[in-house]
């Protein structure tokens, strides 16, 4: 068992804990500047997962909306929302996992991990940042790795991520400014490639391939140009980051035991440490009562490092998902586990996000044993993000 040094290494989420301890896991605050209802309950968190869009519904700050567009996944909510959720899961869907995708991040994991050599050590979190946004990108718009176009792009994406949760001061030099900038350069290349697409079909000189989403939305579905460009935006931002992180978590954790599962890797991690929701409802919890108008925020994190639910919240103990070792020891409920949310807003991604880390994962102990080169520690300030960029060395398994 792996235990986390220090507060700060445990995803952010101390802040939380600590006012759950002195007011409860159900309490009141004032964050973001109106009354808001933070949740370190799993009940409650689940209650607000399970009734979005009757008691509840997405709303997150304006200045997300701006970055990421109006027709971002991430802030749509009622029937739009469910449309452009339903194209990422058709795309997403067991089958194209099995036949298509799955092929796809065997490829990329051993183009990245053919690439490292032992010796000097090197940015474990750039390469999962490298592996996950070249495997989008491929997926989303057929870009190949290593391309010139790709590797612009991705530079593009690193400035745009700096500035999606960044105060919204729009001027010169602030990251907000920059990474709006940047979503101007990253949309023009998708709609390049919707134009060179529409040409094409229009001239009968090439049907329209679906083997990326691109392909597919133009053609499954009926949305406007500008819709398209904010789907495939949101996709690009929610299968690069989250994934790239729990994968250099993982790399972080496995070190020491390198027999793991991935369950704990996402509960210890927590990539993703809260949601928030608005109450469209007045609504009446367990003697809770939360008013119509008010903000809710879910804490996953929170309840994924409570020590009623987790022994020994703070240590990765990959062995306490595996059955059978011991009747004294309990398997976690699994209701109490979300750590890509649930309900209908469940990340269409999910399954995709497990498959990459399960693939990478497989090639990286069959290839390479490895240790970090100097200590370091994952902080959420406030996307997570290791210090020092995880240096590691690596020693080829002959």
């Amino acid at each position: 068992m792996i235990t986390i040094g220090g507060e700060e290494g445990r995803s952010g989420s101390s802040t939380f804990r600590r006012a759950a301890a002195e007011h409860g896991k159900i309490y009141r605050s004032d964050l973001f500047g109106s009354p808001t209802v933070v949740s370190a309950d799993a009940g409650l968190n689940r209650f607000v997962l399970q009734n979005e869009g009757r008691l509840f519904e997405c709303s997150y700050p304006r200045s997300i909306g701006g970055i990421l567009g109006k027709w971002s996944m991430l802030v749509l909510v009622g029937e739009m929302h469910r449309e452009m959720r339903m194209i990422s899961l058709n795309f997403m869907s067991n089958t194209r996992l099995r036949d298509h995708l799955l092929p796809e991040v065997e490829r990329h994991a051993l183009h990245v991990l053919r690439s490292w050599r032992e010796g000097p050590p090197f940015s474990a979190q750039d390469e999962a940042k490298k592996f996950t946004f070249n495997l989008m990108a491929k997926n989303i718009m057929s870009m190949d790795p290593g391309e010139a176009e790709t590797e612009k792009l991705r530079r593009e994406y690193i400035t745009f991520m700096k500035g999606v949760v960044s105060a919204p001061l729009n001027f010169p030099g602030t990251p907000y400014y920059k990474a709006l900038k940047s979503r101007s350069a990253i949309l023009t290349v998708i709609e390049r490639k919707m134009e060179e697409r529409m040409r094409k079909m229009n001239q009968k000189a090439e049907i329209i391939e679906e083997d990326d989403l691109l392909g597919w939305a133009m053609k499954q579905s009926k949305l406007s140009k500008e819709q398209i460009l904010d789907l495939l935006l949101s996709l690009l931002f929610a299968g690069h980051e989250t994934s790239s992180m729990a994968l250099a978590l993982a790399i972080f954790f496995l070190e020491g035991c390198p027999k793991a599962v991935i369950n704990e890797t996402l509960r210890l991690g927590n990539v993703v440490r809260f949601v928030h929701r608005r109450v469209i409802r007045d609504v009446h919890y367990k003697g809770y009562d939360i008013p119509r108008g008010w903000k809710i925020l879910p804490v996953f994190a929170a309840v994924h490092l409570d020590s009623s639910l987790y022994q020994d919240p703070h240590q990765f103990n990959p062995w306490r998902w595996k059955s059978g070792l011991s009747s004294a020891v309990s398997l976690p409920p699994t209701s109490n586990f979300m750590p890509y949310g649930g309900g209908p807003r469940l990340c269409a991604g999910s399954e995709l996000a497990k498959l990459e880390m399960a693939v990478f994962l497989h090639y990286l102990v069959l290839k390479f044993s490895w240790e970090l080169a100097e200590p370091d520690q994952a902080l959420a300030h406030p996307f997570l993000d290791f210090q020092k960029g995880l240096p590691i060395k690596v020693y080829s398994i002959t």
